[in-house]
């Protein structure tokens, strides 16, 4: 969970089909109610392709409601699915909670480049997260064409992370290195300055792989479970 001054946050995240750059260009609070508002990279994010969400025209506003925005909602499994235990099951949910469904899952859609994040807000707590290796088709001499060959880490292989305060594109870049020190990736944008951050303090931070699935696109074939402890 995420909270800080006792609401409970979801980042959402924008990625450009051109420069394949991800973007925090929102944040989804719940607190009694639910609040969304547009955050400090949406400009950004704009003039790289981003267009506004329909019902959230306003990039100042702080849009609120006693229920989770139905824009959100509509991008859950239907509660009334035959297979829907089966999903809540997949997201270690006991019951249907939308707002947990949306945190757990990520709530993507393959018709937008949208996403929703679990922010990495304390760094003062033992906190785990589970998601995509960014960088990895720049690494591990793939084309997207014949990953099946280029992928050579497997699920519970430990990797290790370097900072990279060179990197022009991202200040607080860090990286994934495999036991030999190879570079296989990086840690995504939106989870960069926390990570940083938390390497400064020198907290312990183990990271292993979590998934490879060699019939996914280059930029979601490796998947990294994070664990920081304090």
């Amino acid at each position: 969970m995420s909270v800080k001054d006792g609401k409970d946050y979801l980042y959402l995240i924008w990625k450009s089909e051109q420069t394949r750059k991800q973007y925090i260009i929102g944040q989804l609070t719940k607190n009694g109610q639910y609040e969304f508002q547009y955050g400090e990279e949406v400009q950004a994010a704009i003039a790289d392709g981003f267009k506004p969400l329909l019902c959230f025209p306003d990039l100042n506003k702080v849009y609120k409601d006693d229920r989770l925005f139905t824009i959100f909602t509509s991008r859950l499994p239907d509660k009334k699915r035959k297979n829907i235990q089966t999903i809540l099951k997949k997201y270690d949910l006991e019951k249907y909670d939308d707002y947990m469904l949306l945190k757990r899952s990520g709530a993507r859609l393959p018709i937008d480049n949208l996403e929703f994040i679990d922010p990495i807000l304390s760094l003062d707590k033992d906190v785990t997260r589970i998601f995509y290796m960014a960088g990895v088709r720049h690494y591990l001499d793939c084309d997207g064409k014949d990953c099946a060959q280029a992928i050579e880490v497997t699920r519970g292989d430990e990797v290790f992370l370097r900072t990279e305060p060179e990197n022009s594109y991202d200040q607080n870049a860090v990286q994934f290195l495999d036991i030999s020190g190879n570079v296989l990736g990086y840690v995504p944008r939106y989870y960069s300055k926390g990570v940083t951050e938390l390497l400064k303090r020198e907290k312990k931070i183990a990271c292993h792989i979590y998934n490879v699935d060699k019939n996914k696109n280059c930029n979601e074939c490796i998947k990294v479970i994070m664990k920081i402890l304090n």
